[in-house]
């Protein structure tokens, strides 16, 4: 882990921290490859349940370093593919983590800052987030990111903010659906822990299946087959442990044995 990134678990629940405050997080070639390695560590260890996503300093993350964007528009187009590639992993990496995911989302989010959001499956922002898609303004535009983003905000709405690279506020960014709450600053960290509890309250295989099933269901357009995987999958589930402990624990009016 480099100073970068930092790394704090408590239990079964791991904060990773963006920790570029003095550049407002932005990212470098090397900040990329540290969140995209420790988001790998944690998809191997299964005795994590979740992950916070966080800035420190004033802003979650504007964005590109302006040193690394530097040197890659003096680098090759080769040289350009490779680095956006490895953006593209990280954000994959994220976006598939097999464990739920949480944005706490302050300050300023931008370009690649707004993937980030984008690609975990809840976020939720103070009021003074600001956020933007600011790369035509360069020129340029969010293409490694708009999978993700378009999932998140749609496609008509990611038409409108990709062209004009307009930085709208929290309140815009809960209304288009980048954003699932905004609370007040200083109960951000309380929000944050409800969702938590949430979901260490939920079966551990059953919340970090949650978005393959939804990614599944999205992509799959024939609906026997549909059903029939959906069928597989709850049969799956109802005869596992986790299922009988579950089933169990609720006809016996007890708690499951994942909580503690």
């Amino acid at each position: 882990m480099t100073d970068s990134l930092q790394h704090q678990r408590i239990g079964p629940v791991v904060h990773l921290r963006l920790h570029r405050p003095d550049l407002h997080n932005a990212f470098d070639a090397d900040l990329i490859e540290t969140l995209t390695s420790a988001l790998a560590a944690i998809g191997d260890d299964t005795s994590v349940r979740v992950v916070v996503l966080e800035g420190a300093g004033p802003s979650f993350s504007a964005g590109a370093d302006l040193n690394w964007m530097r040197s890659m528009a003096g680098a090759s187009e080769a040289d350009n593919r490779t680095d956006a590639l490895a953006l593209a992993r990280l954000m994959r990496t994220l976006d598939e983590l097999p464990r739920p995911t949480i944005a706490r989302v302050h300050g300023a989010a931008f370009g690649g800052g707004v993937g980030l959001v984008a690609c975990c499956d809840i976020a939720i922002g103070a009021p003074d987030a600001k956020f933007g898609l600011t790369e035509s303004k360069l020129g340029l535009l969010p293409a490694v990111i708009s999978p993700y983003v378009i999932e998140a905000i749609g496609a008509r709405q990611a038409r409108r903010w990709f062209a004009t690279a307009e930085i709208f506020d929290a309140a815009e960014a809960l209304r288009i659906g980048l954003l699932h709450a905004v609370v007040p600053a200083e109960e951000l960290d309380a929000a944050v822990k409800r969702q938590v509890d949430l979901l260490l309250k939920a079966g551990p295989v059953a919340s970090n299946e949650a978005k393959a099933l939804v990614r599944r269901v999205v992509a799959e357009h024939d609906r026997n087959q549909l059903d029939s995987d959906n069928a597989d999958l709850i049969a799956r589930l109802r005869v596992s442990p986790e299922g009988q402990e579950g089933l169990g624990a609720f006809l016996d009016k007890r708690k499951p044995g994942w909580i503690v």
